[in-house]
């Protein structure tokens, strides 16, 4: 079949949801089907590593309020219809619910085509870090304007039970079919290189990590809404504890400048370091040398940092959390903490105990492997046949539970 891809976050910008369309993307087209992309305009212009395709159709954007490479698109309605025309798409998937989305109901109901969406974001735990007015803004408000942007979806995804619990409770949309199907990991992209002793100990040499140090990792945005302030709590007291213990936090964002300014005034800049933005296909080296990945999210749908870090059998201490409760077994591939300072024990234990280590780096890789791609994307494709095979008329939540469900791992 073919298949339009919406997204306010497309390449050459990386996000996790940039990563979870390109994988998206990439599966299907391998599954036989014709994917395209609807998404914002490319202000990179002149990176000479990107070539526009003619398959993805740039909208005008403007820079989006919640971090930097992030936009909001504009799109034009005839435009948008010509190309799904041109393209003779059949079903619509949007990944965001705002300009970009809502535009893909109206061509959808233009055209005639199912419009559905995927669930990634909880904005009642986000909006508080980006609107003005976000710290006198009720949750209940945020949660009637989500309401009004998911119900024009003929169906949705969700990503964890978190996020389908979030969506089905009394208040939002009990009765909008949907079905979970957990993000993936594309091993064979992510792991394209068995990492070497020799180019391990040169990473290790690069951050001025000695050979004897254990690794404590943190991959994803620096922002406020990911707790990083709080999980520096955590690094500090972790690294304070155990002299051979270092932290490498991975990723850039708003709050980036802060953490570096209190490291500084903590005289801990040579135990706990900050590389910056890391290319997705190279960071993969820096969870290769990492013993132990850390965070205190509570604002997850289903991570992606998480799959990455259990993919390369780095254990994981995070915060209890209904979104990894698909991924973290409790002493067994990670530990779940109910508050930040249990995250103290947990940390010693995964660093102190290498038997235990190891265990739990055998069954993180063997918990990843739950999540591949080619599984995502033959429950994917159950859903999509089973919405084509009941639109314009309604859906039930229970036939697509039982065609997602009928793809077996």
């Amino acid at each position: 079949m073919n298949i339009a891809l919406f997204s306010d976050s497309y390449l050459p910008t990386k996000s996790g949801i940039v990563t979870v369309v390109i994988q998206l993307k990439r599966i299907l087209e391998e599954l036989g089907h014709k994917v395209v992309i609807v998404t914002v305009s490319n202000h990179h212009a002149l990176d000479e590593d990107f070539e526009e395709d003619e398959d993805i159709l740039r909208v005008k954007s403007i820079h989006s309020f919640v971090g930097d490479d992030q936009y909001i698109g504009i799109p034009i309605r005839h435009k948008v219809v010509e190309f799904l025309e041109k393209h003779e798409v059949r079903l619509i998937h949007a990944h965001t619910e705002f300009f970009i989305g809502q535009m893909a109901v109206i061509a959808g109901k233009k055209i005639g085509i199912p419009v559905i969406a995927t669930t990634h974001t909880m904005w009642e735990d986000y909006y508080r870090h980006y609107f003005t007015m976000g710290a006198i803004v009720p949750k209940s408000v945020v949660r009637q304007i989500v309401r009004q942007l998911y119900k024009k979806f003929y169906a949705l995804i969700n990503v964890s039970e978190k996020a389908k619990n979030y969506f089905t409770q009394p208040k939002m949309l009990p009765s909008k079919p949907c079905a979970v199907i957990p993000n993936a990991i594309d091993t064979e992209k992510f792991i394209s290189h068995e990492w070497t002793a020799e180019e391990k100990a040169a990473l290790r040499s690069e951050y001025h990590i000695a050979p004897t140090d254990k690794i404590m990792l943190y991959v994803g945005r620096v922002v406020e809404e990911k707790r990083v302030e709080e999980m520096l709590d955590v690094v500090i007291r972790a690294v304070r504890a155990n002299d051979g213990v270092k932290m490498l936090f991975v990723g850039a964002g708003g709050a980036l400048y802060d953490l570096e300014e209190r490291v500084k005034k903590e005289g801990l800049t040579d135990k706990i370091i900050f590389t910056g933005f890391v290319d997705w296909f190279k960071v993969s080296s820096l969870y290769s040398i990492a013993d132990v990945f850390i965070t205190t999210s509570l604002s997850e749908m289903h991570s992606m940092t998480i799959l990455e870090a259990l993919s390369l059998g780095v254990p994981v201490v995070c915060r209890a959390d209904t979104s990894f409760s698909d991924t973290i077994f409790q002493g067994e591939d990670g530990f779940m903490a109910d508050t930040d300072e249990e995250m103290d024990g947990y940390i010693q234990k995964v660093l102190g105990d290498s038997a235990l280590h190891d265990a739990m780096s055998k069954k993180a890789r063997e918990v990843a492997g739950r999540f591949t791609l080619r599984l995502h994307g033959l429950r994917t494709v159950a859903f999509y046949e089973e919405v084509l095979k009941h639109y314009p008329y309604k859906i039930k939540s229970a036939d697509l539970d039982a065609a997602v469900q009928a793809i077996e791992a």
